[in-house]
């Protein structure tokens, strides 16, 4: 396989990839605008959606296993390949976290939340804006991008301790105690998407300096 035909392939994998991060991102703001309005036939859209990123992870794997299989790629085409490969899965897991979410939602149906959900919204749309980002500085191989994005993950961490001790405070006075936990849950599951984003900057600063940095300490 020529240069020009293996970058050109090497290509469709990358925009298969933005493909999916953009899946990604819609799916997490779908499970949200599903469990602020209670709608839980979005939430079953949002899990029926699943099986359509778990196909692109699919295509995107075989893709890049062919690239390796059919030629004999230079280290840093090798590392391009590989860097795929991780952002892929991370972006399965978070689509697995919307799902997660989008479960809750149809477990909760109609019920009157204990209080208006207000922290737990910008809590997703700090998320989703991180997750937007770190595929934006993956595609521009921008390590300042990927650092300057994981410090975004002490503003999660924050809407998580606050969004905590308010639940906290409502199980403590035995108020619906299955649905205090089941916003825990979804936080939680908001915490790790966030996780993976950081995931995301640090094959992203692998790919451009062939060095692997530990951001999610």
């Amino acid at each position: 396989m020529s240069r020009i035909v293996f970058d050109k392939k090497l290509g469709y994998v990358h925009e298969d990839l933005v493909k999916m991060g953009s899946m990604v991102e819609k799916q997490l703001h779908s499970c949200i605008d599903a469990l602020k309005n209670h709608d839980v036939e979005l939430a079953n859209k949002v899990i029926d959606n699943d099986d359509i990123v778990d196909d692109l992870q699919r295509q995107i794997e075989e893709k890049s296993i062919r690239l390796i299989a059919q030629n004999q790629p230079l280290a840093t085409d090798l590392r391009d390949i590989f860097t795929a490969i991780k952002i892929v899965t991370d972006l399965e897991r978070m689509a697995d976290h919307a799902v997660d979410i989008a479960k809750i939602v149809t477990k909760m149906g109609k019920e009157h939340y204990i209080k208006e959900l207000i922290d737990i919204p910008k809590m997703a749309e700090k998320v989703q804006e991180m997750i937007k980002l770190s595929i934006d500085a993956y595609i521009a191989g921008d390590v300042k991008a990927a650092y300057d994005i994981c410090l975004k993950d002490d503003e999660i961490d924050a809407y998580y301790k606050k969004i905590f001790d308010e639940l906290l405070e409502h199980m403590k006075s035995n108020e619906n105690l299955n649905q205090v936990s089941q916003l825990l849950f979804v936080c939680k599951y908001l915490e790790r998407v966030a996780d993976h984003t950081t995931n995301i900057c640090e094959w992203t600063i692998f790919l451009v300096t062939g060095k692997y940095v530990d951001l999610n300490e």
